[in-house]
């Protein structure tokens, strides 16, 4: 039998006499995860004990360390007690898995750091709820909505990282308390703020407390509710009447992209940030609206997002085998597919928005119907339909025909060659537009515009485009 017990945060004086008891019946064997703890150091002199801190040493990751102290208390002969600091319940991942290697265990509950720090900052988890997390493993992305302990800063980089992740989603002032050996009598406790927290306080036995106002994701939320109860414009709007600014946001969005030059353009990168919040605000105003109705909230489109990913990815979340870039995207769309017939969809074109860009939506069209096989073989079989609907324009403009119509079925055969090429109309049609702005834009510069004849406007064009290739 194994019995695993807790050393408490403190001092040998400080753990309850029944366990104390065990801790010093010499018939016992009594194994300790470390020395580096008050009581287990306190015990180690008054009896024989064997440590695990070689096996920290002689093991380059945790979970090795992990199975080699279960592997040790296994190999003893007779009873044996396996002290840890604090409570074996909390942050011992070696009881964990010796109580799934079958070895008969018993575990008796014991004081756990996460109380001892609970006395020092005053902080009732009934209150509002608590969070523990463990600092080499800080979730992502990181939610910071209740009373946070952040365990197991061990070393100064592990602690220096951490406190670089909390301060990227609150405050800039916002206080944090570094408990360093809680409980015992070398207790420290130092709170400032996220630009002063001195790494050198990392070890064993320090944590990070904070109790933050709701930050990053989940503050963004808790502003979008109290602007819908509180703002007049925020209170008058509907899903209708945000469309145009989910469309605007949407093309400062695109714009912002196209101009990030690199992964280290952190300016433009900064404004693209900055735009990827405002589509987000888009998204959660209509989340704001819709839990007003009952009819869906953010954690609905959250749930709803994470079972339509879930299913359309069966070579991550189930066994189907994709190990190209083409063989996920036929998987995709053979998973929509059916999805549509489900939904009681017909037509290999349904799904495709109206209201998307025309280019965009021409290129949609002409995929969906070329993936049944409606389709030129070549970008070079392109080029007569291209000079046939010029032909018919032509036709329309000289009075047989209408115009708008013609202009249409040559832009749709443009789209076609394009999509053949590889190219996409809507990036390739604002490139062009741009380089006609800059161009246009070297002409003013050389003066006024009005008033110049056509072939002095010309030459002001060579002019720039000669400029431009330089």
């Amino acid at each position: 039998m194994i019995t695993v017990l807790g050393l408490g945060p403190g001092s040998l004086s400080r753990v309850p006499g029944p366990i104390r008891e065990l801790l010093l019946d010499d018939t016992r064997t009594v194994v300790v995860r470390t020395l580096e703890h008050p009581a287990a150091a306190e015990l180690a002199d008054l009896r024989e004990v064997v440590a695990c801190d070689d096996l920290y040493e002689a093991h380059s990751t945790f979970d090795d360390v992990y199975d080699a102290i279960v592997s040790r208390l296994v190999g003893f002969d007779g009873s044996v007690v396996y002290a840890v600091p604090g409570s074996p319940s909390i942050g011992e991942f070696a009881v964990r898995r010796l109580l799934e290697s079958g070895a008969a265990t018993e575990v008796i509950p014991a004081e756990s750091f996460v109380d001892a720090i609970l006395a020092v900052v005053g902080y009732d988890p009934l209150d509002r709820g608590l969070q523990i997390l463990n600092g080499h493993e800080l979730p992502s992305p990181l939610v910071l909505d209740k009373p946070t302990i952040i365990a197991h800063v061990d070393r100064p980089e592990i602690l220096a990282d951490a406190v670089d992740a909390v301060a990227r989603v609150v405050r800039e002032d916002q206080p944090m308390t570094v408990v360093s050996g809680a409980g015992a009598p070398e207790e420290a406790v130092v709170t400032v703020s996220s630009h002063d927290v001195d790494p050198d306080l990392a070890g064993f036995r320090t944590s990070l407390f904070l109790d933050p106002e709701p930050s990053g994701l989940v503050g963004a939320v808790h502003v979008m509710n109290r602007l819908r109860r509180e703002c007049p414009w925020d209170r008058e709007q509907t899903h209708e009447s945000l469309v145009k600014n989910l469309v605007e946001e949407t093309y400062e969005l695109v714009e912002a992209i196209g101009a990030v030059q690199g992964p280290e353009d952190w300016v433009a990168l900064s404004a693209l940030e900055e735009e990827l919040g405002d589509v987000l605000l888009q998204v959660l105003f209509h989340a704001a609206i819709g839990a007003e109705s009952g009819a869906f909230d953010i954690d609905g489109i959250g749930s709803v997002l994470v079972q339509k990913l879930v299913r359309r990815h069966p070579h991550v979340f189930g066994n189907t085998v994709a190990d190209t870039s083409e063989a996920v995207k036929a998987n995709w769309d053979r998973i929509k597919a059916s999805e549509k017939t489900a939904s009681g969809d017909s037509s290999a074109l349904d799904g495709v928005p109206s209201a998307m860009p025309a280019l965009h939506r021409a290129s949609k069209i002409q995929n969906r119907a070329a993936k049944l096989g409606f389709d030129w073989e070549q970008a070079e079989d392109v080029f007569p339909k291209i000079e046939e609907e010029l032909a018919e324009l032509q036709g329309a403009v000289g009075g047989n025909g209408d115009v708008a119509l013609e202009l249409g079925d040559l832009l749709f055969a443009v789209v076609n060659l394009s999509r053949h090429l590889g190219v996409d109309t809507e990036l390739s049609l604002r490139a062009a537009t741009e380089k006609f702005e800059a161009r246009f834009r070297s002409m003013e510069r050389e003066g006024p515009l009005q008033g110049l004849s056509l072939e002095d406007l010309e030459e002001r064009w060579r002019r720039a485009k000669t400029a431009e290739s330089r």
